[in-house]
């Protein structure tokens, strides 16, 4: 007879569920059935990853502790999945493949991804997968599961009101999800997150990455401020640096401050040339702010074609400043320049945008046409649904995967 290992937890009981996707159905049987050797698991199999990612939920119709996704048969779409999962998700995702690439497995594993196993599986590292997560099942982990997520806002030029928006989206991300966010400044030498915010701070992004080499979570939480909405904020420095920050810094202060904070929120301004930093990896949410003008769009086009045209659903476009009845082009235009329809739009509400800079009071705190839509941007981001919807008192929860589309205005896309 075969001898079975046992998983439980601290009651002895049993405790994970399993799900295996895999479109390989010979490699998907033999992990579902070296998994299945194991007492204290339940084990599903699903034949093919779902034709849309909006699926999923269906598709996972109950919370699994641990979902396998086989790799080989279409990495790219499995990295998709698994980025998706990670995000809404509070499973324990981990992937299995017949390579042993470290770039594979580093690039998995930014995404959220917890293990990296290798087919055939080996006794000893099927153990140690489900013994860790079954801890992290007894320690809670059915609570608020921390997506990991870094959002990127860049600007297609200077003077798009890429500050104020990525700003407001940090105080309306942290006050929806109630995760814990963090907003960095990469605006330099001049960057103004923490101004608009009515905030100053002693330290700033400067001093994170000229002293890299010490950098841990400690180190940054020395250097942080905190805005009353429960929003952490790493400022720009008040001062010209008289060096410019390597790339590794760089990406070093966003590796520990992604194991620090839920959300991490980056002001990018319009700096393009930091594209070969972790900024603008494959598992960021890259939201591309413009304007409808003709270098603004121009811009943009150049950006999307040239750089981010592979990104597809991870690159979300931003018109800002919108006004339909002052356009210069129409909306098949504006998607053509674009390549595609823009997610979304933020109205034209000087007044309103001009005040809350001065008073230094944000937009997100207020009711405004402006704060509506950056509060959709954010509850969708989070993976709420994009309007609340008023219940009993008032009192509103987070659904298991309620993520709809973002109510949008639709054009429709001109060709390329």
């Amino acid at each position: 007879m075969p001898v079975h290992d046992q998983i439980s937890d601290a009651s002895g009981g049993v405790v994970l569920s399993i799900a295996v996707i895999d479109p390989d159905d010979q490699c998907r049987k033999e992990v579902a059935g070296a998994l299945a050797g194991f007492q204290g698991t339940t084990v599903r199999e699903y034949s093919s990853f779902p034709a849309d990612l909006d699926d999923l939920p269906q598709m996972l119709e109950k919370r699994y502790d641990v979902v396998l996704i086989g790799l080989d048969s279409d990495p790219e779409y499995a990295f998709d999945v698994v980025e998706s999962i990670c995000s809404h998700s509070s499973s324990a995702v981990m992937v299995y493949s017949a390579q042993t690439q470290l770039e594979l497995a580093i690039r998995f594993m930014r995404a959220g991804a917890r293990e990296f196993l290798t087919v055939p599986l080996l006794r000893a590292d099927i153990v140690g997968a489900l013994a860790r997560a079954s801890i992290r099942r007894s320690a809670g982990c059915h609570g608020k599961r921390s997506g990991r997520r870094l959002f990127v806002f860049l600007g297609s030029k200077g003077g798009c009101g890429v500050t104020t928006i990525a700003s407001n989206f940090a105080v309306a991300l942290a006050q929806e999800s109630g995760q814990r966010t963090l907003l960095i400044d990469f605006g330099l030498p001049l960057g103004d997150a923490a101004l608009n915010l009515g905030m100053t701070s002693e330290y700033s992004t400067a001093n994170a990455l000229q002293d890299s080499s010490r950098l841990d979570a400690n180190f940054l939480r020395s250097l942080l401020a905190k805005h009353s909405s429960g929003l952490s904020i790493l400022a720009s420095p008040g001062e010209f640096s008289p060096t410019q920050p390597s790339n590794d810094a760089i990406d070093k202060l966003l590796a520990v401050a992604r194991q620090s904070f839920d959300y991490v929120v980056v002001d990018a301004g319009s700096r393009v040339d930091l594209r070969g930093t972790t900024l603008f990896e494959e598992s960021a949410s890259l939201y591309l702010i413009t304007q409808v003008g003709v270098s603004e769009l121009r811009n943009s086009n150049r950006l999307i074609t040239q750089f981010f045209g592979a990104r597809n659903r991870k690159l979300q476009i931003v018109l800002n400043r919108y006004t339909p009845q002052a356009l210069l082009f129409d909306e098949k235009q504006i998607a053509k320049a674009l390549t595609k329809p823009a997610q979304w739009k933020i109205p034209d509400d000087f007044a309103t945008a001009r005040r809350t800079q001065n008073t230094a009071k944000p937009v997100a705190l207020q009711d405004s046409p402006i704060s509506k839509v950056i509060r959709q941007m954010a509850r969708t981001a989070c993976g709420l649904p994009a309007n609340r919807e008023k219940k009993g008192f008032f009192l509103f929860r987070k659904e298991f995967w309620s993520s709809p589309k973002p109510v949008r205005e639709t054009a429709e896309a001109a060709e390329g």
